[in-house]
């Protein structure tokens, strides 16, 4: 490995299968069982915490004082830091992480009202309000998770969010970053912690149903493709961006009709029959010919991850359960690449094993998961002790740095019940 794991955070270059420059192979990669592999529960613990608290010291307690400057998202953000303590109080039960993750929470809902104009959990403001409203659910505060929610709300009347495209309805995108799939995510989030119906189906469907007639109309000149999306003029397969994140979202909703369950299903047969034919890994978009990325926000992993949850929806359709087994492959066989986030990184390629581990319930997916992860605490030793980076790279974020990694960690002290952060519900 490299001598330092922030380098690769913040490192422009991504895994090849053409170049094995771009990339870093796990030693003996099959050799699971390998001493250097294995981590005490301990020990990975303390990792996790000891690299929560570096990430709080950096981005909270060091960098961050102008709150003018602060990015309040969860993606790049501080609100990504706050998510990364909401997942330590999950794993540990550390009072004073869910009370700094409130305090860190209240600082950006107050810097979002004003800057933030997407609605997402990942990139707006329904990340604040949505995080806000547990956290406090958890604190027992229900007056200001009555305050998050009625925020919440407020976010959900925006009029473009269940506007079909028939109604001319192309100005808001579709995709889990930005658009309408990551509201959507971002109700889902909060009915996981708050109860089934705290964010009303009856003001989620219209939403979900202009998702589906968008996606119509989007693939109405590809007759082989049911539902397709254009995010800036492209047509990405991917999770931040394109099919896979959309179809991820749409896989949680029980009340789709018949029709629709068979669209999102026939969208992701057309996606598995035009994997690249010699690694198995998906295009980047709609005909594009390199075979290049692996990882969550393009190419197998992000798509992999979909199709856990496709199989789980469907499992009577076993084709679903064996591409995803498949794209887990090609993501073990790509190593590890050179960026660590979850994002584009190796914490984020991780996750697709712990997704298979949940799936079958067989063991050599989470030893993957543990080597990945053990690769990345060997190297981060070294990194932790160095100075501070200023975060313009955004080296300790929870997408593209190092508070993604200290989430996988809480993670795998339990790979039963772990969920990417932002991602799985």
């Amino acid at each position: 490995m490299s001598s330092s794991i922030v380098k690769y955070a913040s490192q422009e270059t991504n895994s090849t299968h053409e170049d094995n420059k771009e990339r870093i192979d796990l030693p003996h990669g099959s050799d699971l069982t390998a001493p250097n592999l294995s981590l005490p529960a301990e020990t990975l613990l303390q990792a996790a915490i000891s690299l929560k608290d570096k990430v709080v010291q950096v981005t909270w307690r060091g960098q961050w004082n102008d709150y003018g400057n602060t990015d309040p998202t969860v993606y790049t953000g501080l609100l990504g830091t706050a998510f990364t303590c909401l997942r330590a109080y999950e794993a540990t039960g550390s009072l004073q992480d869910l009370s700094l993750c409130t305090e860190i929470v209240d600082t950006c809902a107050s810097i979002a009202r004003s800057s933030t104009r997407h609605l997402t959990f990942l990139c707006g403001r329904g990340g604040v309000y949505a995080l806000g409203a547990v956290a406090a659910n958890y604190c027992g505060d229900q007056q200001k998770r009555d305050l998050y929610m009625d925020r919440f709300f407020e976010v959900a009347q925006e009029r473009a969010l269940p506007v079909g495209p028939e109604e001319g309805g192309f100005g808001m995108s579709y995709d889990l970053l930005y658009g309408r799939a990551g509201f959507l995510w971002t109700a889902l989030f909060i009915n996981k912690h708050l109860g089934a119906e705290a964010v009303p189906s009856d003001l989620l469907m219209p939403v979900v149903e202009a998702v589906l007639a968008g996606g119509r109309a989007g693939a109405s000149d590809n007759t082989a493709c049911p539902l397709m999306y254009r995010w800036h003029g492209t047509r990405y397969w991917g999770a931040a961006h394109g099919l896979a994140g959309i179809l991820h979202v749409l896989l949680h909703f029980q009340a789709l009709s018949a029709d629709d369950i068979e669209d999102v299903k026939g969208t992701l047969r057309y996606m598995m029959s035009n994997r690249f034919p010699r690694s198995g890994n998906y295009p980047v978009s709609e005909g594009n010919p390199r075979d290049k990325l692996v990882q969550w926000c393009h190419g197998a992993t992000g798509i992999g991850i979909t199709l856990c949850k496709a199989s789980e929806v469907l499992p009577t359709d076993r084709e679903f359960r064996n591409a995803a087994i498949e794209a887990g492959e090609v993501v073990w066989k790509s190593g590890l690449v050179k960026k660590v986030g979850l994002a584009d990184g190796a914490a984020g390629n991780a996750y697709a094993f712990l997704s298979l581990y949940r799936l079958t319930g067989e063991s050599i997916y989470e030893d993957r998961a543990k080597a990945f992860a053990n690769c990345l605490y060997h190297d981060q030793r070294n990194a932790t002790t160095s100075s501070p980076s200023t975060g313009a790279d955004h080296a300790y974020s929870l997408f593209q740095g190092l508070a993604g990694v200290a989430c996988l960690w809480f993670d795998l002290l339990a790979p039963e019940k772990s969920k990417f952060p932002g991602y799985e519900i």
